[in-house]
């Protein structure tokens, strides 16, 4: 049987750029793996991006179904809406300026490019239980590089 891999992720940031963390948590029917990370001068933003990036890096090549659970409206939204026009227009915004953070967006582009990926947002800070976990590991991640 072809499981289906359930991924949560969450950034954060002190500061807005300032030091930053970000969690994610891999649950399969017989395993759930917990990672998280940090970076000394980031934005929230990419803390969120990256999130996601380490878990499908994780996941690698598969063709098990994979669900992206996040609180960040940015991330689902570019995954979902936006990046179809980012790559049609050479990864420039409406405005004709680069898109920010291209070299995370092209990243997540190519890790998800063969994977059935479907995008899922979830409020934050709203007691889920996976949702409060990947925010705890980011502070986790945060911490680590203070």
């Amino acid at each position: 049987m072809n499981e289906k891999i359930i991924i949560y992720t969450d950034g954060a940031c002190s500061g807005n750029p300032g030091i930053g963390g970000w969690g994610a948590l891999i649950i399969t029917d017989d395993n759930c793996q917990e990672f998280y990370g940090g970076e000394k001068a980031t934005t929230n933003n990419q803390m969120e991006l990256t999130a996601v990036i380490k878990a499908l890096e994780f996941v690698g090549d598969t063709d098990r179904d994979i669900s992206v659970w996040t609180d960040s409206q940015y991330v689902k939204n570019g995954m979902t809406e936006w990046i179809i026009n980012w790559k049609k227009n050479g990864w420039r915004n409406a405005q004709k300026k680069d898109v920010k953070n291209k070299d995370l967006w092209i990243q997540l582009d190519k890790l998800t490019s063969n994977k059935n990926v479907s995008w899922h947002w979830i409020k934050g800070h709203n007691g889920h239980p996976e949702n409060e976990r990947v925010d705890e590991l980011a502070r986790l991640g945060m911490s680590e590089v203070i």
